[in-house]
């Protein structure tokens, strides 16, 4: 009776080959179902290289996956998978969690019939996203498919644990369809666990959700296939039971003309197990007709394993006949043919009978049975091994990516706080840069109006000197000259007298007040023509600067410069910039370097270009260790606003050079 229950599971095969991919299309569904296999292919290939060149969006995603769909359904699982894997990256890529279960789920599937365990690790990822978004009708679809791998390879324990998680899922769902499946899947589980009478339940459950799907769905065809494989199922576990004439009732309902017309599979199938029951029961009649008929059906479509199956059942046939030499036939090629689809449980089937009917080869046929159950075990025993260890490193891996979710939350909010004091920091720094930025404009425009004040005080000092200058040169000349020039005369006159001795002390008189009119006139004239020559303004606020220094510092300073050079062509801010820089470094020779002696010299190198140099022979210091105050600093960004080259050089004990060269800007450039 193992053979009879296979019937139910290729169906399910078909019935999962379509309900599976059911989804929305977004193309010419009917256009693409009219074309013929090679045409369809080379269609759907010409829509993938149509897409590549298209925006990742939803849309491309969904016509990734109809085109998976339809690849899928033409028998072309490759293309399927490599579309489906497309989709999947693109999915991930848009972080699309819908799109990416679905993706996993149809990867999966293009697995089902070649690597077992490879398609249950994405049904299983599948599974872990769809309950992430809360879709439990989705979930629950996954947990089945998860189930019929794992029914298929023998894990009938585990299968039923799936299931009954699947149908948790489902119980508030409307998919009446996918429900079925799901107690059709349990019942036919149950059976394996000779559980018959739950198993029965469950088929019988399957039916009245066949109800719920009659009212909703207008397929009613493929309501009907539905129909005919629960009754089969129900059928099958009567007769493990020995409830023959159960079975045989409910199966000659089930044949008609139309059945035969329609569905001329389901029609064999169905007159097998008629034909079937009725051998069990004791009733021949007809009996191997009926199971040729069927067989001739099915060799007629070229269906391995419905063929087996027959064959199978004509052996059992012909051994209740006692006709050993055709019963040993068919088993045989049963066998045979067994081997050929590897369909594990039919080889045992085979090798079970044929030990029972060929007595002289029964020895034989035992020990192949035993050596294929006791490898048929082990496979079984690794493959539940791996499924459990499919869902632990899954569960690993998931609680890995938990943990690592946590910390790259923590590592989130630290760098998140980081970057905020970052920019906290940044902005008080701007904030101060501003601040410092304006007082440099304000000090800046100080400078311009001290200097300004500078020049105005001096001018007015240069004109009350040259007032008083030119009133003391007056002064000389109009009146000391006049009494001078008198005296002169005077004495001309009396040089008239004879006496000798008398006349040469006049001339001695006379010569001397010569002398003296020669000077007071060289006086008046220089006094006249004025100390200072014009444009030199800025020398004299130097050297007043540097002269200042006899009365309150015990270095000797000494100023030296280019006295051809017009400083009025230079602009007042350059002025400024310079008078500030010598005056800091005068400081700062009075108050470290106890120097003896220091010397400040002003050059011009070329047209446009000035060289500042301040030298001294006192103390000195190490450059590289001693950190610079604000006075070396304010000379350097002072030479910065002359857009020149600041550098200073000092070894202890060698006393300290500071240099400044720039090019200066005149006034009417």
């Amino acid at each position: 009776m193992i053979t009879r229950t296979k019937f139910f599971c290729l169906f399910l095969i078909f019935f999962i080959f379509s309900c599976k991919k059911s989804t929305n299309v977004l193309f010419d569904k009917s256009h693409i179902d009219d074309l013929s296999g090679n045409r369809k292919e080379k269609y759907l290939d010409s829509l993938v290289v149509s897409l590549k060149s298209k925006k990742n969006d939803a849309t491309v995603r969904d016509m990734y996956l109809k085109i998976a769909s339809e690849y899928y359904y033409i028998n072309n699982p490759k293309k399927s998978l490599d579309v489906s894997l497309k989709s999947l990256q693109l999915s991930k890529d848009s972080n699309d969690s819908i799109r990416i279960a679905k993706s996993l789920y149809f990867v999966g599937d293009c697995y089902e019939n070649s690597k077992k365990d490879t398609a249950y690790f994405y049904y299983l990822k599948a599974q872990k996203v769809y309950e992430k978004i809360q879709d439990n009708d989705n979930v629950g679809r996954m947990l089945f498919n998860k189930a019929y791998v794992l029914f298929y390879d023998g894990n009938y324990v585990e299968c039923e644990v799936e299931i009954s998680k699947a149908l948790q899922y489902l119980k508030k769902s409307t998919n009446h369809q996918l429900i079925y499946s799901c107690n059709t899947l349990m019942g036919n589980c149950l059976e394996k666990l000779v559980n018959y009478d739950k198993a029965l339940w469950y088929h019988k459950v399957a039916l009245s959700d066949l109800e719920k799907m009659k009212i909703n769905d207008n397929d009613k065809d493929g309501i009907n296939n539905y129909n005919v494989t629960s009754i089969i199922n129900i059928c099958n576990l009567h007769d493990l039971k020995g409830e023959f004439p159960k079975s045989i009732k409910k199966l000659q309902a089930l044949l008609s003309e139309e059945l035969k017309k329609k569905w001329t599979r389901l029609y064999a199938n169905v007159l097998s197990n008629l034909a079937y029951s009725k051998m069990r029961n004791g009733d021949y009649e007809n009996v191997e007709s009926m199971f040729f008929e069927s067989l001739k059906i099915v060799d007629s479509i070229g269906i391995d394993s419905d063929i087996l199956y027959k064959k199978i059942h004509i052996g059992e046939y012909f051994l209740t006949q006692k006709d050993t030499i055709k019963s040993i036939q068919s088993l045989k090629e049963a066998n045979q043919l067994a081997i050929k689809i590897k369909s594990s449980n039919e080889i045992l089937t085979s090798l079970k009978l044929l030990s029972k009917v060929d007595k002289k080869k029964s020895l034989f046929y035992t020990n192949e049975y035993i050596k294929v159950s006791d490898s048929i075990n082990t496979v079984q025993k690794n493959t539940h091994n791996k499924y459990a260890r499919i869902e632990y490193e899954t569960s690993r891996i998931e609680d890995e990516n938990k943990v690592l979710t946590k910390k790259n939350f923590y590592i989130l909010i630290i760098s998140f706080g980081l970057i905020l004091l970052l920019i906290i920091i940044v902005i008080r720094y701007l904030k101060y840069k501003n601040n410092e930025l304006r007082f440099l404009k304000k000090q800046q425009k100080a400078n311009e109006e001290i200097y300004q004040l500078l020049t105005e005080q001096h001018e007015k000092i240069n004109v009350a000197k040259e007032n008083e200058k030119a009133k003391i040169a007056k002064e000389l000349h109009d009146g000391v000259m006049n009494k001078i020039y008198g005296v002169r005369m005077n004495l001309g006159f009396f040089n008239s007298k004879i006496d000798t001795k008398i006349i040469e002390k006049r001339k001695e008189y006379i010569f001397e007040l010569q002398n003296i009119e020669n000077e007071i006139r060289t006086i008046s004239h220089d006094l006249s023509r004025g100390s200072f020559l014009e444009g030199n303004d800025f020398n004299v606020l130097l050297s007043s600067l540097i002269e200042n220094q006899k009365d309150i510092s015990s270095t000797q300073f000494k100023y030296l410069n280019d006295e051809t050079f017009e400083w009025t062509a230079i602009q007042n801010i350059d002025k400024i910039n310079l008078y500030r820089i010598i005056q800091e470094a005068i400081l700062n020779t009075n108050k470290y370097s106890n120097a003896k002696n220091c010397e400040i010299r002003i050059q011009r190198r070329n047209d446009n270009v000035l060289k500042l140099s301040i030298s001294d022979n006192g103390e000195g210091f190490d450059i590289k260790n001693k950190k610079r105050g604000i006075g070396l600093n304010n000379m350097k960004e002072r030479a910065n606003s002359l857009k020149g080259q600041f550098n200073i050089e000092s070894k202890i004990g060698e006393g300290t050079k500071i240099e400044v060269i720039f090019n200066f800007r005149q006034k009417f450039d």
